[in-house]
């Protein structure tokens, strides 16, 4: 049986143009304020440093303002996530928040309604349609 709590929902914002706003770009953020720096940062969250390196440039390019600054030279503390990075990641968290409440009841019935006995490791091939609708 799944509990409550292992049922997550996530959002991911995709703007008309390609761009993408989701929870990886605003975890690195997170990351980033707490750790300042990208480095540790990523490895933080299990994320190569490349990775985030390239997330946090889109982030940059993406938005009209910087997301974050780095400082290169100071050591252990050679980034901050700038006041507009943070209001990004407080409009995600406001949305994320929004969308969890407003779901709640449909994302509970889908829960309640999950197969007690689902193995993820056996997935159904054509074969086992074919045997189904014989």
């Amino acid at each position: 049986m799944v509990t409550e709590s292992a049922t997550r929902l996530f959002l991911r914002v995709d703007f008309p143009d390609g761009r993408r706003l989701g929870p990886g770009k605003i975890r690195l953020l997170e990351a980033i304020r707490e750790h300042k720096s990208i480095l540790a940062a990523a490895k933080a969250i299990g994320m190569s440093y490349r990775r985030a390196w390239l997330l946090v440039d889109e982030l940059d390019r993406m938005f009209e303002d910087r997301v974050i600054r780095t400082y290169p030279g100071r050591r252990g503390a050679g980034t901050e996530v700038t006041a507009f990075g943070e209001r990004i990641i407080a409009l995600y968290r406001a949305m994320e928040r929004q969308a969890a409440k407003a779901a709640r009841a449909s994302v509970d019935e889908l829960t309640q309604s999950l197969a007690a006995d689902f193995d993820r490791q056996s997935p159904a091939g054509p074969d086992a349609l074919d045997a189904e609708t014989a």
